[in-house]
């Protein structure tokens, strides 16, 4: 097996399966799942165990296909032309190289993260279909093919936050994240916390999956909201029974602006709070 699990990330075995299968086929791997589930950090460690570069490319809603590909300054180059500059004789000083040059012209084979495709235009996908595929591009201003030395592990991330083109979803091998259950999470926890008490792990755990199960919440809390939670939870100013002697009745944790990141899922909790409080009186 290419990847398992490391000294700092907690791996199951499907996901190890999809990192290898995708590697042996050359294909991109697309991971899916809820914010916080360590999708971009899974690429960090697929670089880690092979021993090689991670390059980042973080999409934005305003970011183009052609910007991991090259960039070329033309404006800059007209305005050093008629100040006389030396420099706009040769055109390569205007041509930024994007990440997937970047990838290619590599050394060795890196890792390339795609990290949030979904952020950008419907249209971004597509635009990419060609270069990722034959792991080559044209670069017109200097008449020249730009090839993957050696062809990089593609790992592309996505939140969902809208559906992805058939074209390209044919050339990725796909990998959904499920949300962890409790003894993977736990195993989580040990890797972050190793020496953290074992009574705090098992109270903090049953608050964070109640209020995950808590219906209509409009983000749930995730994995990293949980570390940061105990990462608090484990301060020195904080007593010990702030959980173990917390009021049942009570929906809203301790600390709770760790776990919940919205004010409509405060106000959720504030409501169910108070109707356990009326339905325990009556």
């Amino acid at each position: 097996m290419i990847f398992d699990s490391t000294d700092s990330y907690i791996s199951t075995d499907e996901l190890s399966m999809a990192v290898d299968a995708a590697v042996k086929l050359e294909r991109p791997l697309l991971v899916k799942g809820e914010p916080g589930t360590g999708k971009t950090m899974l690429a960090e460690e697929i670089a880690r165990t092979l021993d090689t570069d991670l390059i980042q490319w973080h999409i934005k809603s305003t970011t183009k296909a052609q910007q991991g590909l090259y960039e070329y300054d033309a404006v800059t180059r007209l305005r050093d032309s008629q100040l006389g500059d030396e420099r706009v004789k040769d055109i390569r000083n205007y041509i930024k190289r994007g990440k997937l040059w970047e990838a290619f012209e590599a050394d060795k084979r890196v890792v390339l993260l795609i990290d949030e495709i979904d952020k950008a235009d419907i249209e971004f996908p597509n635009d990419l279909l060609q270069e990722l595929d034959r792991m080559e591009f044209f670069v017109y201003e200097l008449g020249e093919v730009i090839k993957a030395r050696h062809r990089p592990v593609v790992v592309i991330t996505s939140n969902n936050e809208k559906e992805l083109p058939d074209a390209f979803l044919r050339r990725c091998f796909f990998h959904y994240i499920n949300f962890p259950d409790r003894e993977t999470m736990q195993s989580i926890v040990d890797v972050h916390f190793p020496s953290i008490k074992k009574d705090l792990v098992k109270e903090a755990m049953d608050v964070f999956f109640d209020v995950r199960k808590v219906p209509g919440l409009k983000k749930k809390p995730s994995t990293s909201e949980l570390i940061d939670w105990l990462k608090l939870l484990m301060a020195d100013d904080i007593p010990d029974e702030i959980l173990t002697n917390r009021d049942p009745s009570k929906a809203i944790p301790p600390l709770y602006g760790a776990l919940v990141k919205n004010e409509q899922d405060v106000h959720l909790l504030e409501r169910l709070a108070f109707m356990n409080r009326r339905n325990s009186r009556g």
